[in-house]
């Protein structure tokens, strides 16, 4: 490997792999594209893993959910750091084994969890301490998609359905904020007619008195709140999604000066009913790959932590428990990845 040059191998060119991973990764300065493996037509593309392997020293899983396990154990056995989109893997032990292997081969694994680098999340870190203490924390990510769009995602299978696609990130995201909860409990559906998976959540963490709100669904025309925040010292109202995804789909540039600017300011509302509008951060998924970079070449913290995204499959597992077993459970004491 070229002292300041990494060599990507990108698996998947579906949506995850062209509109995220692809333009992130031609954004970076020390990564370089190499080459592509998928069954649709794309640049620089190869027919086959071990090709890919053998001009790659980073491959970037982006394919289907059910294949990140066994795609990112094989890059790691022959020696490739390793990027898996979100979710990690479809159980926790896969996880594990994945981890295990990394740490074997003195490999650099890590996840997508490209939301932390969302604009109104950036903003959420900022503004938190405002609201002293927080004791309910709404994350709402709706959709409406009355109609069943076929492919993967809605085929019942491992890794597929609303859930495994939109709650690791929502958790993700909790637990950067707040570390692991003492409790949790879930409602997880199928709602439209003719789904073969879920389509529906309401996960709550909890945290002593606190709690954390978790939800999303596919039949909701006009959105709640992107987050909606309660303390002490007043509360925070964001509506409206990152505006990274949407730009990155319409072709915008990483570099573009308006990449990542979210036009939909927050309020803070103060305990006596005044109010003050919170501009946006500016969201920033480039820092991922730039991290990525720096923590191969040159040891810097791994953006995203393996050991992060395996406790987020723990809750996931987790929740879906609870809401087979409509009740509450209680989860052991636990480090935090909060911080």
């Amino acid at each position: 490997m070229a002292r300041d040059i990494i060599r990507v191998g990108l698996v998947g060119y579906g949506l995850a792999g062209s509109a995220f991973h692809a333009p992130l990764i031609r954004a970076c300065d020390r990564l370089q594209l190499a080459a592509i493996l998928s069954s649709r037509g794309a640049p620089d593309r190869v027919g086959s893993m071990p090709e890919l392997i053998a001009c790659s020293d980073l491959i970037v899983i982006a394919s289907p959910n059910a294949t990140h396990f066994p795609l990112a154990k094989q890059a790691l056995e022959a020696g490739r750091h390793v990027v898996v989109d979100k979710p990690f893997t479809a159980i926790v032990d896969e996880a594990d084994e994945l981890i295990r292997i990394a740490a074997e081969r003195k490999r650099v694994l890590s996840v997508f969890h490209n939301r932390r680098w969302d604009a109104d999340f950036l903003t959420v870190r900022d503004i938190l301490p405002q609201l002293g203490d927080v004791l309910l924390f709404e994350a709402n990510w709706d959709r409406f998609r009355p109609e069943i769009k076929m492919g993967w995602r809605e085929d019942a299978g491992p890794g597929a359905g609303l859930f495994n696609d939109l709650a690791p990130h929502l958790i993700d995201q909790a637990l950067q904020l707040f570390g692991m909860p003492d409790a949790i409990d879930a409602d997880i559906l199928t709602q439209r007619k003719g789904a073969l998976v879920d389509d529906y959540f309401d996960v709550t963490l909890h945290y002593g008195a606190r709690r954390v709100c978790l939800r999303s669904s596919t039949l909701v025309a006009a959105p709640r709140p992107r987050f909606a925040i309660h303390g002490t010292g007043g509360s925070f109202i964001k509506h409206g999604l990152d505006p990274q995804e949407a730009q990155l789909k319409s072709g915008m540039d990483p570099s573009d000066p308006a990449f990542g600017i979210d036009s939909n300011d927050g309020v803070i509302v103060a305990p006596d009913g005044s109010s003050e509008p919170v501009r946006s951060r500016r969201g920033n998924y480039p820092a991922f790959y730039d991290g990525l970079a720096a923590a191969i070449l040159d040891g810097a913290p791994v953006p995203v932590l393996a050991g992060d995204a395996r406790i987020g499959l723990d809750l996931i597992r987790l929740a879906r428990s609870a809401s087979k077993r409509g009740r509450r459970l209680q989860l052991p004491a636990a480090s935090s990845p909060a911080g």
